[in-house]
């Protein structure tokens, strides 16, 4: 630990709150065994540098990514250099590609304010993507409806939209989940077009026809309402809720660990600092519980698949454990035909395996919490790209993402609709 302080004694303490990242760098740095997983990751976990992990260590020959802020570039280069780490520079200057996004969102908006149609290729505010989901509800009033399941720490409404033929009876269901780390602006994005997409093809496409004639589907596009908002006024790389944590001053939680599934367990943190922090118990978070809630008063969900962004991957549990999941056979399957279809479009790779040896372990998951709860056809989607753009994917490749995504969607689907158990 001496070299961190001793570099940390370089910079100063002075780095807290910055909401503008300009000379901030991405650094993609190659790591070859565990030794250097080690040193790494003590280096972005020291607080006198504010590293931050955008794709972290898993499997050895696996690239890492982490942010760098443009006071520690020089320590952090030299540190690198000293201990032969392999690095590179994707991302210049993080700002930069902040202001395009910026710029664009601001376009968007007053463009739909003259036409008012809502513009798939383009990122949107929580009061936008809320008001669209009213849209699909009022425009087709006999197959989507838009429901209240709870609300935010923050008091903000959270909406799913129900899409089912079935009238008033419980068919079994699906569950699409989106944007629980807020920053994961692609998830939200693609859920969004997802919603439109389920409406516009009933009745033309058969797949859909079908599946919606044997399952409802319940879509939550925005998972973080709270911190969602935050990406768009505060800060734009928030991930957690923004729950308040007792006797510390750091604020929220990783709502994707905080689910009842080995709870606290590995790839978490007890820290309410850390990006992982579990909470204070399972469900603390009421934007999980309010699903947990829903789920469990509903009984009959048979699938659950959650969007995040980014690395291209198709994943199934577990994540708390290396052992192999009682479906993992046909989960792998299912997974594959998922992925290949999705690669059909444009050749998009993606890699498939379960979440603990596919990329790190990490526990209170959505889909390990939902496969342990008897909802058996359990997938993430972790979304375009692979690091070049990471969290901040332009806009002209939204709707090719969600196009794209849409392919693998619908063959787990298809194949939950042939598999009712």
């Amino acid at each position: 630990m001496k070299w961190i302080l001793f570099l940390g004694a370089l910079i100063g303490s002075g780095i807290c709150g910055r909401q503008k990242f300009r000379g901030d760098q991405v650094f993609r740095v190659n790591v070859r065994n565990g030794d250097e997983i080690s040193k790494l990751t003590q280096l972005v976990n020291s607080d006198n540098f504010k590293l931050n992990f955008w794709k972290s260590p898993s499997t050895f020959n696996r690239p890492v990514d982490v942010l760098v802020p443009s006071v520690s570039l020089q320590s952090v280069k030299s540190f690198l250099k000293t201990q032969g780490l392999e690095y590179s520079v994707t991302i210049d200057d993080l700002q930069d590609l902040l202001d395009i996004e910026d710029e664009e969102m601001q376009l968007n908006e007053g463009q739909e304010r003259n036409d008012s149609n809502f513009n798939y290729g383009a990122y949107h505010s929580l009061e936008a993507i809320y008001h669209e989901m009213d849209s699909i509800a009022t425009d087709f009033p006999e197959l989507a409806s838009r429901v209240k399941i709870g609300q935010t720490f923050e008091k903000r409404p959270m909406y799913v939209l129900k899409f089912g033929t079935g009238g008033g009876k419980r068919q079994p269901a699906i569950w699409l989940n989106a944007g629980i780390h807020s920053r994961e602006w692609i998830s939200q994005a693609t859920a969004i077009w997802t919603a439109r997409k389920i409406v516009s093809e009933y009745g033309k496409d058969p797949a859909v026809t079908s599946i919606l004639k044997k399952v409802d589907i319940f879509l939550l596009p925005v998972a973080n309402p709270d911190g969602y908002v935050y990406t768009q006024t505060q800060n734009r790389l928030w991930r957690k809720t923004r729950s308040l944590n007792p006797g510390s001053h750091c604020i929220g939680t990783d709502p994707n660990r905080n689910w009842n599934a080995s709870f606290a367990g590995k790839g978490t943190s007890d820290n309410p600092c850390s990006e992982v922090y579990h909470g204070l118990h399972a469900h603390s978070e009421v934007e999980v519980k309010s699903v947990v809630d829903f789920i469990q008063k509903h009984g009959n969900f048979k699938c659950f698949i959650d969007l995040h962004s980014y690395s291209q991957l198709l994943m199934y549990p577990y994540g708390y454990t290396v052992k192999k999941a009682p479906h993992a056979e046909e989960l792998d399957e299912v997974a594959r035909r998922a992925a290949k279809a999705l690669a059909s479009l444009s050749g998009t790779e993606y890699e498939v395996g379960p979440t603990c040896t596919t990329v790190y372990p990490a526990s209170g998951s959505s889909i390990d919490w939902a496969y342990d709860n008897g909802i058996r056809y359990a997938f993430t989607f972790e979304l375009r790209d692979t690091g070049h753009y990471g969290f901040l994917l332009p806009t002209n490749q939204i709707i090719p993402t969600a196009e794209e995504t849409w392919l693998g969607l619908k063959t787990i689907m298809e194949h939950v609709r042939d598999n009712l158990y």
